[in-house]
C-alpha cells in the first residue's frame, strides 16, 4: 500500500500544479467539452492546456501502454488517479471515441505500425474520430450493411452511407465497416477500415434532432480511396473487430449514467422548490425519487468499476457491456426526467439566459437517443436473454 500511498500523493501535487482553474467544477456548456482533433476550439486558454498536459502525461488513456503514449499505469494506479481528479473537480482532458473505442481495438488488432501511427496521437488529442456502422438499411442488423469496397490492388475504392454517425462533419478520421466479399455469408466478407475524412468524396450532412442539436450525421461515401494499409485485422473477419468495439462502445454510453455531470440533482431541486425547516427539500415524493436514483447511480457505480477489473483480468461475461449499456441509458433518462421535475416550469423555456438557451430541455429531448445509439435497449435485452438468462427462444 505505500506505493499506491506514494502515487497517490505524487498524482495530487501534480494535479494541484497543472490542473487550470477553468477546468475545474461541473461542464456548464458543450463548448466546455474538450474533443480536441485538427478542428479543435477551446472554450478558454486553460482548456487547451488541460489537454496538453494530460496528454503529454499518457493520462488521458491511463491504462495504456507507455510505447503508444499512454499512462502505462496500473488497474489500481488508474482508480486512484480517477479519484484524485473527481477529488479537484477536474473536467475529462479529452472526450474522444479514439480512446474510448477505436484504441482498444488497435491494441488488439491493429499492427504495430498501425499501434504508433494513431495511438500516440489519440492519447495527446491531435486526431478526431467517428465511426462508420449504422446504415440506412442496416441498423439493429448492422451486418446487413452493404457499403462496399471494391479491389483495386494496392487500395479499395469505397462506396455507400452511414447514418447516425455521430460528430462525422467535425471528425478528423473514420474507424468503418465495408463489405469487401459481397457474396460471402452477411457477418463474413466485412472488413474494417480507417481513412481520413478529408478524402476525396467524402461529404456529410447533419441530422437535427428534436432537441435542435445536430450530434449525428448522414455520411457519404463516393469512390472514396481507401490505403490497404488502413486494413484493421484480417480482411473480410472486420466483425470481429467491430463486436470487440462494440463492447467498449456499450460500456462508455452505459457509463453516461453516473451521477455527477453538472450540478447534483439535490441543488437543483432545493434551488426551485426550496427547502423546509429541518433543510430537506420540501416536496417529499420527489425527495423519495432522487435519494432513490443517488442509491442506484452508486450501485451502478460499482458495477461499472467490478467491470473494469473484470475486463482487466480477462473475468467478464461478453453480455456485461450490454447490461451496462441498458442500465446506464436508463439511469441517465431518470436523472434528465427528475431535473425537468426539479426546475418546473423553468426547465421548459427554450431559449434565453435564464434557461442558458434551453439547456435543461435540450439535454432532457438529448438523453432520448441513449436507448437507440449503441444498439437499442430491444437488442440489449434480447442480448441479455440469450446469453445471460439462456431463456428458450431468445
Amino acid at each position: 500500500m505505500s506505493e499506491l500511498d506514494d502515487f497517490r500523493a505524487s498524482t495530487r501535487q501534480w494535479l494541484e500544479a497543472n490542473c487550470p482553474a477553468e477546468v475545474r467544477g461541473p461542464v456548464r456548456s458543450e463548448d466546455e467539452v474538450i474533443w480536441g482533433g485538427r478542428k479543435a476550439v477551446f472554450a478558454t486558454p486553460g482548456h487547451e492546456r488541460w489537454l496538453k498536459v494530460m496528454g503529454e502525461r499518457g493520462w488521458t488513456a491511463p491504462e495504456w501502454p507507455v510505447e503508444y503514449g499512454g499512462g502505462g499505469l496500473s488497474r489500481e494506479q488508474a482508480k486512484v488517479l480517477g479519484q484524485e481528479l473527481a477529488r479537484i473537480g477536474a473536467q475529462p482532458a479529452l472526450n474522444s471515441f479514439g480512446v474510448w473505442m477505436l484504441g482498444p481495438a488497435l491494441l488488439r488488432f491493429g499492427t504495430e505500425e498501425q499501434k504508433k501511427r494513431f495511438l500516440p496521437e489519440i492519447v495527446r488529442g491531435e486526431i478526431r474520430w467517428c465511426q462508420g456502422y449504422s446504415e440506412p438499411g442496416a441498423g439493429s442488423d448492422l451486418a446487413g450493411l452493404q457499403t462496399r469496397a471494391e479491389d483495386r490492388g494496392d487500395h479499395w475504392i469505397v462506396n455507400g452511407q452511414k447514418v447516425w454517425t455521430s460528430y462525422a462533419d467535425k471528425a478528423d478520421w473514420i474507424f468503418c465497416l465495408v463489405r469487401t466479399d459481397p457474396e460471402a455469408p452477411k457477418h463474413l466478407g466485412i472488413s474494417f477500415v480507417l481513412f481520413d475524412m478529408a478524402t476525396p468524396g467524402v461529404t456529410t450532412k447533419p441530422i437535427t434532432l428534436i432537441s435542435g442539436k445536430s450530434p449525428f450525421c448522414e455520411t457519404f461515401f463516393d469512390d472514396v480511396r481507401v490505403e490497404k494499409e488502413n486494413l484493421v485485422g484480417e480482411l473480410n473477419r472486420g466483425w470481429d473487430v467491430a463486436k470487440h468495439l462494440l463492447a467498449h462502445e456499450r460500456t462508455m454510453i452505459g457509463a453516461m449514467g453516473e451521477i455527477g455531470a453538472g450540478r447534483p440533482l439535490g441543488q437543483v431541486a432545493t434551488g426551485a422548490i426550496g427547502v423546509d425547516d429541518d433543510g430537506r427539500l420540501l416536496d417529499p415524493m420527489l425527495r423519495a425519487r432522487i435519494a432513490e436514483l443517488e442509491v442506484d447511480a452508486a450501485a451502478f457505480r460499482l458495477a461499472l468499476e467490478r467491470t473494469g477489473d473484470r475486463m482487466k483480468a480477462k473475468q467478464a461475461h461478453p453480455a456485461l457491456a450490454s447490461m451496462l449499456k441498458y442500465y446506464g441509458s436508463e439511469l441517465n433518462k431518470r436523472r434528465h426526467e427528475l431535473l425537468m421535475a426539479a426546475g418546473g416550469s423553468d426547465a421548459l423555456e427554450w431559449e434565453g439566459e435564464r434557461s442558458r438557451d434551453g439547456a435543461m430541455a435540450r439535454d432532457w429531448l438529448r438523453t432520448k437517443a441513449n436507448s437507440i445509439e449503441g444498439g437499442t435497449s430491444e437488442i440489449q435485452l434480447n442480448i441479455l436473454a440469450k446469453h445471460v438468462l439462456q431463456l428458450p427462444g431468445a
